[in-house]
């Protein structure tokens, strides 16, 4: 089973993340940060990711520290919990619609840090969430999980909409991406033998 748990602790936040990568879909949040969870609910229904979180963090100042040391240490579990990456399929892709608001995610497993986003949110928050943490969590992720992602918000009138569409797209490239490829099962996809 490709599974991790990774705990990081630093003077900002105590963070806690066990990750398995052939799940069912569950989650299990406790952040302090309700809209995080519900889009992290996203990543584990769609990607078929079990995820549980466990989060403390200095929200007495903001939610920037917690969110992406979040996504810093779910970079970290999925790094552990992926191996060397024989027989996966590498790369994923996905675009999902909610309502008026649609996004594509597109997904290398490269062992290589990269992102992109493209997301004029319509307002600055969503509730108490400041949407600029989006892009911190992702890059959080992006940095410790080596991974090269492109995201796309390609429409959307609503802040809220455009941000589910993210983050359940990114859970079904994910998804694609680490599937097991039968023609593939002993083999890194990579001419260079390695990720």
């Amino acid at each position: 089973m490709r599974q991790a748990q990774v705990t990081r602790n630093t003077l900002e936040t105590q963070i806690t993340v066990s990750l398995n990568l052939d799940g069912k879909g569950s989650a299990a949040m406790n952040t302090g940060i309700p809209f995080l969870e519900h889009m992290l609910d996203q990543i584990a229904r769609h990607g078929m990711l079990d995820i549980d979180i466990t989060a403390k963090g200095d929200l007495h100042i903001d939610a920037h520290h917690t969110v992406e040391d979040i996504g810093i240490t779910l970079g970290q579990a999925f790094t552990k919990a992926l191996g060397d990456k024989k027989g996966i399929r590498r790369y994923g892709h996905a675009y999902v619609p909610l309502d008026e608001a649609l996004s594509r995610v597109v997904i290398d497993l490269s062992g290589r840090p990269g992102l992109t986003l493209n997301a004029e949110f319509v307002r600055a928050r969503i509730g108490d969430f400041d949407v600029d943490l989006i892009s911190e969590f992702f890059q959080g992720f992006v940095n410790h999980a080596l991974v090269t992602l492109h995201i796309d918000n390609l429409t959307g009138k609503n802040a809220h909409h455009q941000a589910e569409t993210i983050f359940k797209a990114f859970g079904r490239a994910l998804r694609m991406a680490l599937e097991y490829d039968q023609k593939a099962a002993d083999v890194i996809p990579s001419t260079k033998g390695m990720l």
